[in-house]
């Protein structure tokens, strides 16, 4: 059995629309013992790329014959995963790092547990304007990710491009718009939700320059001719896991975990992704 459901990126509405159809505790097929003939059923909240895409691989080509049955529900922003695995509507989620997790734990109190990394998608800095970062003029108006973690990642790149410098691990947009030493260029810094970043750069003629996370950048199918720099992948703390609720890691989450880093799933992230978009953290 195969469900995919899509929510709209929308904050309360999406977290409550989710939580409403979905029962408060954990789907009882997730605790069940593993057995083919009976598939126990995972329900996963995932972004729809690469996430729900890696997912649904899973689903078709392995999950059947390791006795579990994933229900697939595609989410398009970053605050609705976490809220229904932790009111029970999602047996795991899957579209985080690390650093964004001990944020979300930190800040709203989740118990949350992960797996290992599975995957990388290198945070890319595009423009339609300028073809090299050392062309950037200055005064260019930058969008860049509203969440904190991902936020310091984007600026991160930029410094890395050379036209931020001297970043302090707490730093945003607020603390670095109006420092000349930090913002040499005197950049006009901009911050909007991840899966709004996207949509500003393609239709917004102001923006001159968007430091777009991975997942967004396939999903929006953005032309690679516009890369100004990118996030590295090697020895990358920024990799996507599994994530459920601590002390509730079945056996069937267990097993999908397992999936998650098989080899089968590593090839078929090299294989679908090619341009580097998104690589095997395993």
């Amino acid at each position: 059995m195969r469900k995919k459901l899509a929510l709209a990126a929308t904050g309360l509405i999406a977290a409550f629309a989710l939580s409403a159809c979905g029962s408060t505790e954990a789907a009882p097929e997730a605790t069940a013992s593993l057995d083919p003939a009976k598939p126990a059923v995972v329900k996963v909240g995932a972004s729809p790329v690469p996430q729900a895409d890696i997912l649904n691989f899973i689903d078709e080509n392995l999950a059947k014959d390791a006795g579990i049955d994933l229900d697939v529900v595609e989410i398009d922003d970053y605050v609705t995963p976490n809220t229904s695995l932790e009111d029970g509507s999602l047996d795991a989620n899957y579209f985080q790092t690390e650093n964004y997790l001990k944020t979300e734990m930190k800040e709203k109190g989740y118990k949350f547990a992960h797996g290992a990394g599975i995957h990388v998608e290198p945070m890319t800095v595009f423009s339609k304007k300028f073809d090299k970062p050392e062309d950037v003029t200055d005064g260019a108006t930058v969008l860049l990710n509203n969440d904190p973690v991902n936020q310091l990642r984007g600026m991160k790149v930029l410094e890395q491009a050379g036209l931020l410098k001297n970043l302090a691990d707490d730093d945003s947009v607020l603390t670095v718009a109006d420092d000349k030493e930090k913002n040499p260029k005197g950049l006009v810094l901009k911050d909007a939700n991840a899966e709004q970043v996207p949509q500003y750069y393609t239709k917004d003629d102001s923006i001159d320059v968007a430091v777009i996370n991975g997942n967004f950048i396939v999903q929006a199918k953005l032309n690679k001719d516009e890369i100004l720099a990118q996030e590295s992948g090697e020895n990358n703390p920024n990799a996507n896991f599994l994530t459920w609720r601590e002390g509730e890691e079945t056996p069937a989450i267990k097993k999908l975990d397992e999936l998650l880093h098989s080899d089968e799933v590593r090839d078929y992230i090299k294989k679908t992704w090619t341009d580097g978009s998104v690589i095997p953290a395993f």
